[in-house]
Order: structure tokens, then sequence, then C-alpha cells
């Protein structure tokens, strides 16, 4: 009942903002709202799971309108932190020991509650202090529950409105149901965080604190408790220009040496230490790029730096945020006016996020979807470049951009060391050394034998041979087809009997088999559509 309830309750509520939406574009009601915050009240009403899609369906400004993007990224967990003996039950479950065991000391009340989980301050028996992250009772259930509802209705509305299929609602839910899936799962942030804290060991700007592996579970993560100031907090901006400075070196190293980036830099996730240093919190949004796309994103930005539209074009439809079937002239000439509007802006004012948005959306109409890699991409750079401005404001991106963009390249083009590329190229070259006296040796014998053969094989040889096959064929049927002609004519000239019509039947019998040759080899030449 508990289930079928929720269903009609989803549906319901999808179906009631669709009826409103298509009266508003009737022009039927005149809206208090906007269709956008409509949809973000309805997401919201729904609870935590839809709030959650909802966020993560406002990184797809690949094709929503900036209205959108801009209602669903405003959407709030407005939850209750859940009582204190229940994240006792719940820590205890998943680690498998008691409280008053695993820790010298835990505070009760909550240092902050969210959707997902709600966190609490703690001190290990040997005195380290932590955070202990605890994820809502029954929320991995709730959520597998909603998206199985969410797709049955989809299904229904997919039916009914077959128009909406061209948006890839059922592909988006499940992308994203994946994801909130992810960010469910305190393994695997615990992960993210060692592959952080491993790049960053011995930084003299970067701090992440460390997640206890011992003490880490599906659904309880205890990490290392830092503090700091805030990155809003006026006493930061004197330190502002270094701090950013620091800020985008990091970043730097996570997107073109890295891999992996932390996709959710804004100021609630980032606190400046009282050594100056920043430290990094949250890290259940991670993107993860490989060496081409790192590659790829190099020649984006060098491009963009030398404002080269031709270039750029070019690392677009690389990188795919544009589709195969664009126009090129049209977006060449897109591109010619995005670089010349910069080109009258202060250096300082120019957003590579913008630049790249800018680029993305030229590709609207062609139902282009970008790989949720780039998504996260595109988030963290207009993350990035919000905090940059908190942090500085006369921060001068592009310039910065420009002094490191030689190193940049370096950087994105070589092969780390030791790395799979590498190794594979060893390991090749260990096996062509231990085979190629063999294979000297078998060439010298078959030369000195006088049966020195060398074995080619090409690639697209075989379409070549089915086409002169074809070919031959055809010129075979075409020759019998005309001597049969031939013959039925020589033969119609003669007094042979039987006659029909005054002429040999056996001249009739050849005319009718060489007619038929004849349609038989029209028929395989059309079919092969060539004439």
């Amino acid at each position: 009942m508990n289930t079928l309830r929720r269903f009609f309750q989803i549906a319901w509520a999808i179906g009631t903002h669709m009826l409103w939406w298509g009266l508003v574009r009737l022009r039927v009601i005149k809206p208090s709202i906007s269709p956008a915050r409509h949809l973000a009240r309805m997401l919201e009403g729904l609870g935590t799971t839809f709030v959650k899609l909802g966020q993560g369906l406002s990184m797809r400004q690949d094709f929503l309108p900036d209205e959108y993007v801009q209602a669903l990224q405003s959407l709030q967990d407005r939850v209750q932190p859940f009582p204190a003996p229940i994240a006792r039950r719940e820590i205890e479950a998943a680690l498998g020991d008691t409280i008053e065991n695993l820790f010298a000391s835990f505070e009760d009340a909550p240092l902050a509650a969210a959707s997902i989980a709600q966190v609490h301050k703690a001190t290990l028996p040997g005195g380290q202090r932590v955070i202990v992250k605890v994820r809502r009772p029954g929320l991995k259930d709730q959520v597998s529950q909603d998206i199985r509802l969410l797709r049955i209705v989809l299904r229904i509305l997919l039916f009914l409105a077959p128009q909406l299929q061209r948006y890839a609602l059922p592909d988006i839910v499940r992308e994203n149901a994946l994801t909130l899936m992810k960010e469910m799962d305190f393994r695997q942030e615990m992960r993210n965080i060692q592959r952080f804290q491993e790049a960053f060991k011995g930084s003299e700007t970067i701090h992440i604190p460390a997640a206890i592996e011992a003490l880490c579970s599906e659904s309880v993560m205890v990490q290392e408790r830092s503090s700091g100031r805030l990155v809003s907090d006026p006493e930061v901006r004197g330190d502002g220009p270094r701090l950013a400075v620091n800020f985008s070196d990091a970043y730097l190293h996570q997107f073109f040496v890295m891999g992996c980036i932390h996709a959710d830099p804004h100021p609630g996730n980032l606190f400046i230490m009282d050594d100056g240093r920043i430290c990094f919190h949250d890290f259940g949004m991670v993107g993860f790029i490989d060496i081409n796309t790192r590659r790829k994103l190099a020649g984006f930005f060098l491009a963009l730096i030398n404002q080269d539209s031709e270039w750029l074009l070019d690392t677009y439809l690389d990188l795919g945020f544009l589709g195969a079937e664009v126009d090129r002239d049209q977006v060449q000439r897109g591109l010619d006016e995005l670089l010349q509007e910069y080109s009258t802006l202060p250096i300082k004012d120019w957003s590579m996020a913008t630049a790249m948005l800018s680029a993305v959306r030229m590709g609207w109409g062609l139902q282009l979807r970008l790989p949720y890699h780039l998504l996260l991409v595109m988030r963290a750079f207009l993350l990035m470049e919000s905090t940059l401005r908190s942090l500085d404001p006369h921060f001068n991106l592009m310039a910065y951009w420009q002094d490191k963009g030689a190193t940049l390249l370096t950087t994105a083009l070589k092969e780390q060391e030791g790395g799979p590329s590498t190794a594979r190229i060893k390991y090749e070259a260990a096996i062509i050394a231990q085979e190629l006296p063999g294979v000297l040796a078998r060439l010298l014998r078959s030369s000195r034998n006088g049966r020195f053969e060398i074995p080619l094989h090409h690639r697209g040889l075989r379409d070549f041979e089915q086409h002169m096959d074809r070919s031959s064929n055809r010129v075979s049927l075409a020759l019998v087809a005309l001597g049969l002609y031939i013959a039925a004519s020589l033969v119609a000239q003669s007094d042979l009997q039987p006659q029909m019509g005054g002429m040999p039947v056996i001249a009739l019998g050849g005319y009718a088999l060489a007619l038929w040759v004849t349609l038989r080899l029209l028929r395989g030449i059309s079919r092969s559509g060539r004439v």
C-alpha cells in the first residue's frame, strides 16, 4: 500500500505539473510563477530523491535554458536532523562496535544535516579529532523505490506525449540515479579522498582531511576534522590574490596531471586554514578525465587564449561538445562572433566556463547530450571561476592561463613516467627483441632456398575483391545475354520448324532467355546502387 500510495503521489505531482505547463503554453491561465520555479517546487514537494535528481538535472546546461538551470540549482535540502539515538544505532551497526569503544567522545548534537547524511563531531581514543558522517536510515531503499516508480511514470508519460522522447528523459534519470547511488556509498567517497590525499601529499598550499579507512563503511565515514575560515570571510580577502593562484594551481594539477577533479568547489566545500592552506571537503562528486580528453582540453584552452576560431572549433568537435553533423561554417561564424565579443572585454572578465557553455549550446537542436564527465568538467569550471572571484575579484584568469599555457600543454601531452603507455612500449620492444633473431633466420633461409616470401595483409582488399567478383559476374552475364540475342537473331532468319508467328520457336525461346538474363542483370545493378 505504501508503494502504491507513493506511485500515485509521484504520478499526480508530475501529471498536474505537465497539465499546468500545457495550460500556460496555451495561454489559458496566467501563471504567478515561472514554469522553471513551478518545476523546482514540484521536485521539492516530492522529497529527497527528487531534490537530488533536480540538482543533478541542473548540470544539463547542454540543453536546459538558464532559467531552468538557476531554478534547479536553487533546490535546497530542507530536512531536519534525525535523532541521536538513531545515529548511534546506525554507526554501531555499520562499524560493528559500540560508540563507547569506537570513540573517546561523541557529540549527539549534529554539526550539520543534509538530505543524504548528517555529521557529528567525535574524538578517537588516541585523541584525534574527527567528524562522523552518517547516512539517513532507510534512504537507500527509499531512493531505489522512487527511481523505479519514476521510470514507470515516465513510460506512461512518454506514451501519452511522444514528443517528449527527444529529451531522452529515461537516460537522464538513469544517469542521475547512478550518480546518486554512488554519492550515497561512502566507501566511494573514501577512495576519492585517498586519491586526492595522495596527489597533494606534502603540499604547502592544499590540505585534504584524511578518511579513517578502518572506520568507513557504505553508510558511515569517519574523517579527520579540520577548521578554518570560510572563503567568503572578509578576513580572507587580504590574502585573496595568493589564495586565488594556489586554488588555480590546484585545479590545473587536477585537470592535467591527476585526471581527477573535485567537481563541487563551491565556497561551502572550501575553507582557509590558519596556516594559509586551502582545505577541500565533500568528495562525493568527483569527475575522471582520461589522457585523451586532457589533451583535447589543453587544445581548447590554447585555442581560446590565441583566439583561433578554427582551432577552437576543432577542439569542440574533438571533445564532443558539438555533433559531427553540425554546420561547420555556421558554427565557425558563431565562434568568430564569440571571440570578437571577448576581444572587447578586459581580459580579467573573460570566462572559460562561459565560452565552453556557449559552444555547447551552438549544438542545440541536434539532440546532442554531453557525457557525464564533460558535464562535471563544465560544472567544475563554473564553480571554480565563481570561487576565484570570491577570493580575488580582480583575479585575471585568462592572464593566468596564458602564463601557464606552455606548461599546461607540455603536462597534458606527456605520458606519466611509468604509466600504462610507457610500460606497453617497453613490453612490446622486449617481445620484438626476443623474436627478431628467429624471424631474420627464417627469412635468410627462405632467401637461400629461392623461396623468399613476405606475406602482406591489407585491410579493405576483401571488399575490393568482392567488388571485382561482382563486376566480373555481371560482365559474364552481359556476354551471355549478348550471345543469346545474336544466336536467336540468326536462328530467326532460318526456316526451322516449328514456328510461331512466322518465327522459329527456338528463336523465341532464345530471345526469352536473353531477356530473362538481362532483367536479372539490371536488377542486380539496381540493388547495388551502381548504374
